[in-house]
């Protein structure tokens, strides 16, 4: 039996996740709000009701991990919340909200037995970020903790949003993302302005990075756009990558 926190807005809890009623884990259920954390208990698996308000699950999210909790969160979410999830959440697990009890015991048993790392912090070898908060893509350095990025050794003067829509793509190579989706993750749920922002955006980044580089930002026909590492650093991936696979 596995201690479980359903943390949710809806009237009716049961409602939320009906299989969780079928199991015979013990279900705590706490307001969706951040002073229900400091409830929860050091030991439990915090189920999180993001169906109707993804804004207020992210920023919960993001809290947890601040307070430097431990607690794995499995995410649940509509077939449509699936196409803004991604590893920056830091959740352990996703589960749709009609998922049957197996589907559920199932995903409590791995979350348990993975530990208390949520999958979205875990280190990952295929990162091109350094531990010294440096991306580097060719001549192209990002640095993510002083908020600067240059080429050639040279800095590129970039407005705050230009710079965060840089870091986001060059943290997510070969990744497309909608317009939509970078608006709500380099602006955030609260910005009110279209989607052309996003456009207007990648423009002037592909200007200030020049004709060598404004390539890397690639724009995929009627969907948005994705980082395309340059042609040397996608062979050093492919290279490293060959020889991991040979090792194994």
């Amino acid at each position: 039996m596995t201690d479980l926190t359903l943390m949710t807005s809806a009237s009716d809890p049961a409602s939320v996740l009906p299989s969780l009623a079928l199991l015979s884990h013990r279900v705590r259920v706490l307001p969706m709000d951040a002073a229900s954390l400091v409830k929860m208990p050091e030991s439990t698996v915090l189920f999180l009701d993001a169906r109707d308000d993804l804004a207020t699950a992210k920023t919960l999210c993001r809290l947890i991990h601040a307070s430097g909790l431990s607690t794995p969160i499995v995410l649940i979410l509509t077939e449509g919340g699936f196409t803004v999830i991604n590893s920056q959440w830091g959740i352990a697990d996703v589960v749709v909200a009609n998922a049957s009890p197996a589907e559920v015991e199932g995903r409590i048993r791995l979350v348990t037995e993975r530990g208390n790392m949520p999958s979205g912090i875990q280190s990952n070898d295929n990162s091109p970020q350094d531990t010294d908060g440096l991306i580097r893509c060719g001549d192209l350095i990002v640095d993510t903790n002083g908020y600067t990025a240059s080429l050639h050794g040279h800095p590129i003067d970039l407005a705050y949003k230009e710079f965060e829509l840089l870091k986001y793509l060059v943290q997510h190579p070969g990744r497309v993302f909608t317009r939509a989706q970078l608006l709500q993750e380099v602006w955030g749920y609260d910005y009110y302005g279209g989607t052309r922002t996003v456009d207007v955006h990648v423009r002037r980044l592909r200007a200030k990075l020049g004709g060598e580089y404004e390539h890397v930002i690639g724009t995929v026909r009627n969907v948005g756009y994705r980082f395309d590492p340059p042609e040397d650093d996608k062979d050093d991936s492919a290279a490293r990558a060959n020889a991991t696979s040979k090792a194994a």
